[in-house]
């Protein structure tokens, strides 16, 4: 970096003396060119001498003058060039390096000129760069943790599973501990590569008119065997053929999800609702659940990957549903909300455009 300075301040120097030189020379070429001019129209002869003497005095006033201006332009471009250039040049050197650390001094608004505009973009680049930074890091150490505690729950049952004096009810036992874990490990594996697919990805929906109760109860009725478990009382207000047009395999991500979470925060003997309401065009999804609740601190982060409000049901799942859940509605250009009572429960509320019938 030292050397590029040299470098660059050598080349810039070399400028200075060029720009000297050239303005000598026009001076000069002009001085001589007036005298030329009035030799011809006055027809005034000038001595030898005179003639000598003049281009000394004019030759050292063009010098002088030149240096000035000279000294001038240098201290101008070093001020108002060099040194907002050197240091975006160093901003840059810096990111490049992965050092998204950098701030560049920005100007005093409604006084910026162009450097301080490019040092205002360079200041956002790398502040986004950052936020992705850590969100990779995040990202990176919660896919860590994640993976190696379903591997330990596989691992530790796997283990006791080699003993030779198991009772066949122990041994059935860790064998659904591994099948769990193995559930779970798949089910995160999916997560993250939906995810990545759907944030990475320009995803364009196949949209298709299709039965919303339908898929609905469809839904639904993949955790019969969860309700029946947990003696969740389950209700439900529907209209038949009731028609959209989206994309259904992204809204079945949508629609189990938000399920899933309903049936795993509502206690044993509570109460998962579903309910439909048909009006002015659009068709408003309802699933509320009697469960623990949201803080409005924990709503702040509830879409946000790999978060968990409530710890003491990290194993039941790994924090990226409601990421999925956030990410399709916005591919499909749809309205959620959120309503939620510490200790009352939950309800998430979709707005989805009805298809317009077709005339037969």
């Amino acid at each position: 970096m030292k050397r590029e300075r040299i470098r660059r301040s050598l080349f810039s120097m070399s400028r200075y003396l060029l720009f000297f030189i050239v303005i000598c020379f026009a001076v000069t070429s002009s001085f001589l060119l007036y005298f030329h001019t009035v030799m011809n129209v006055t027809g005034i002869e000038f001595k030898r001498s005179e003639i000598e003497y003049a281009a000394k005095i004019t030759f050292l006033n063009i010098l002088f003058l030149s240096l000035i201006v000279t000294i001038v332009y240098a201290v101008a471009r070093t001020v108002r060039i060099r040194k907002p250039m050197n240091r975006i040049l160093d901003a840059l050197s810096h990111l490049s390096k992965g050092d998204f650390s950098i701030s560049i001094k920005e100007g005093v608004p409604g006084k910026e000129n162009e450097f301080d505009i490019i040092a205002k973009d360079l200041n956002k680049v790398a502040k986004e760069l950052r936020n992705v930074e850590t969100l990779r890091t995040d990202f990176v150490s919660n896919v860590s943790h994640e993976i190696k505690s379903p591997l330990a729950v596989i691992q530790n049952y796997a283990t006791l599973l080699s003993s030779p004096d198991l009772e066949p009810s122990q041994r059935a036992e860790y064998c659904d501990q591994i099948i769990n874990g193995t559930q779970r490990l798949s089910t995160l594996v999916s997560d993250i590569l939906n995810l990545n697919r759907l944030e990475n990805q320009e995803i364009f929906p196949s949209k298709q008119r299709y039965d919303l109760s339908e898929q609905l109860c469809e839904c639904l009725l993949c955790f019969e065997q969860v309700w029946d478990e947990k003696k969740i009382e389950i209700t439900t207000e529907l209209q038949s053929d009731v028609f959209i047009r989206s994309d259904r395999s992204l809204l079945d991500i949508v629609w189990k999800n938000l399920f899933s979470n309903a049936f795993k925060f509502t206690p044993d003997g509570g109460n998962v609702s579903l309910c439909m309401n048909v009006e002015n065009g659009t068709a408003t999804v309802t699933i509320s659940d009697t469960g623990c609740g949201i803080t409005p601190e924990v709503g702040k982060h509830m879409f946000d990957k790999f978060y968990q409000g409530d710890t003491s049901r990290k194993s039941e799942g790994n924090g990226l549903g409601l990421a999925l859940v956030r990410r399709i509605v916005d591919i499909l250009n749809v309205e959620i909300s959120v309503s939620s009572k510490a200790g009352e429960g939950t309800s998430f509320r979709i707005v989805l455009p009805l298809a317009i019938q077709q005339k037969q």
